[in-house]
């Protein structure tokens, strides 16, 4: 049996709790909030106990398997920090961090610590994503070239409206759409080069809009849109190859379609539906999996910071103007 403990009562808190509350191999012995009421009645909702720091709750339970860190991005390095020290694995809400050196600072310190780091980029567990990925890999619609994918809502509301300060959110590039540049990276591979226009500092704050191309080594080109301008949360995206197209729209009641170029008719309906499982479930089913088994999860903490590169690659064209381009030797370069 794992002890698990979640830090942050908020909207994630609330998500892994109840997922750790379902999980059978799982005894979920906390949340950690500085707004204790908020811990209690999450706590209280999910049959767990609520302490107001994680001091607190190191003191009274002792020894703890697993702890989530949902909390606002800048708070994840302190944190991580704190529960390696204590020899717990950890489970972090993306982005990693704020920066990259940040980010591999935290994996190099787990490393250290000896215990295992893994990062919440859940879309690879949404069933018609995965299954998406399942006909890429089996050349379904023969090769890729061309993605178009779209991510948004309304902008989101947190404790002390931190998402509305960029220093600290990264705005949506980094904290919203980086689900689709680490699932696009699984699907296409390494991204080259980036390019990104945004609404930042043109509109009102609260109002965002950002569209980001990539280009793949492997020859894709992606275009990913993003925004925090609409009441409705949707993700959409279609991708086409040399001899079909796969498209998925979550407001529509056929999740997933596959079809066949302008030459050819018909079209198969994908059968997972959006509803059929819960992908955060699944996301902590899996990496809990991971401890007890010592296997390497699906996405990795490298994974993540990868994701981060893209993300933050965005944010600097968006900044110049100008295209960066990412390779191995250096991380961004601006193209001038």
């Amino acid at each position: 049996m794992f002890k698990t403990l979640v830090i942050g009562a908020g909207t994630m808190g609330s998500v892994h709790a109840e997922g750790y509350e379902k999980l059978t191999n799982v005894e979920l012995v906390g949340i950690v909030d500085t707004n204790y009421p908020k811990a209690l009645k999450l706590a209280e909702q999910v049959g767990t106990k609520a302490f107001h720091t994680y001091e607190e709750a190191v003191a009274s339970i002792g020894e703890i398997d697993v702890v989530s860190i949902c909390l606002p991005t800048p708070l994840h390095k302190e944190y991580l920090m704190k529960v390696a020290d204590q020899g717990s694995h950890v489970v972090c809400e993306k982005p990693l961090a704020r920066t990259l050196s940040d980010a591999k600072e935290m994996i190099t310190y787990c490393q250290e610590k000896e215990v295992k780091l893994f990062v919440g980029h859940v879309v690879r567990f949404f069933p018609e994503y995965v299954r998406t990925k399942q006909l890429l890999d089996t050349n379904k619609i023969g090769s890729p070239a061309v993605v178009r994918t779209s991510r948004g809502g309304g902008f989101p509301n947190a404790s002390n409206d931190w998402y509305a300060d960029f220093n600290s959110s990264g705005g949506l590039v980094l904290d919203m759409i980086i689900h689709d540049f680490d699932y696009l990276r699984w699907c296409f591979g390494e991204v080259e080069r980036v390019y990104a226009k945004s609404s930042k500092g043109r509109v009102y704050s609260r109002v965002e809009y950002a569209l980001v191309t990539l280009r793949f080594k492997s020859g894709v080109i992606a275009h990913v849109e993003g925004t925090w301008a609409h009441q409705n949360f949707t993700t959409k995206f279609e991708i086409a190859g040399k001899s079909g197209i796969i498209e998925f729209d979550s407001s529509k009641v056929q999740p997933v379609v596959t079809g066949r170029n302008s030459s050819s008719t018909g079209g198969v309906a994908v059968p997972e539906s959006p509803l059929k499982d819960n992908p955060y479930f699944m996301e902590l089913q899996h990496f809990i999996k991971c401890i007890e088994k010592n296997e390497q999860p699906i996405v990795t903490a490298e994974d993540a910071v990868k994701a981060m590169e893209i993300s933050l690659a965005a944010l600097e064209s968006i900044e110049t103007g100008k295209p960066v381009i990412l390779n191995k030797e250096k991380v961004k370069e601006v193209i001038r």
